[in-house]
């Protein structure tokens, strides 16, 4: 291979990594219903651990209602005042969303990492503290409507993982995601 084909080779993956980076998807506005964030946070449930289940009981495998297993991930587009982490009107809407999908008995079982995510505009110790208060901010809020604290961890992942390389003041790169752990 000589040097134009490799160097054309390493920009073409490049060009599709970036590619995949955007392409993933995050929920905004209408988007963000139970159902759908059911879907993307289910994954194969917790193996059925001996002792008092508190009154729920996770699905078995093969359950008729037991929903799909999905990516164990859903990126929500959260927003919040200028360089705050006060959530606004639209995005407490879209957490009494996440919360009544969180409290289904097709999450039940499950814990979360709420991960904070910014942009990569401004000085990156203070884009981590405000992704790191800005997860704080949603799992407290979901905390209030009723979740278990201890089902929650706040994470705050500052610009590490944008999903728009191509624009750094993109709003997808300023979201919340929540990661199924188990």
């Amino acid at each position: 291979m000589n040097v134009k084909s490799f160097l054309i080779a390493v920009a073409l993956l490049a060009g599709a990594t970036c590619q995949a980076q955007t392409q993933e998807k995050v929920l905004k506005g209408s988007q963000v219903t139970e159902s759908a964030l059911i879907e993307a946070l289910t994954i194969e449930g917790p193996e059925a651990a001996g002792g008092a289940t508190r009154g729920f009981r996770p699905a078995a495998k093969g359950d008729a209602k037991a929903p799909k297993a999905g990516p164990g991930k859903a990126n929500l587009l959260i927003t919040f005042a200028t360089n705050s982490s006060e959530l606004t009107g639209d995005s407490q809407t879209s957490l009494n969303a996440l919360a009544k999908a969180l409290q289904s008995d097709a999450l039940a079982g499950f814990t979360f990492r709420v991960e904070g995510h910014s942009d990569a505009r401004g000085d990156p110790a203070h884009n981590m503290e405000l992704s790191q208060q800005r997860a704080e901010s949603v799992a407290a809020y979901l905390v209030k409507t009723g979740i278990l604290p201890e089902r929650l961890k706040a994470v705050g992942k500052a610009s590490s993982e944008p999903l728009n390389l191509t624009r750094i003041d993109a709003p997808e790169n300023r979201r919340v995601t929540i990661v199924t752990t188990r």
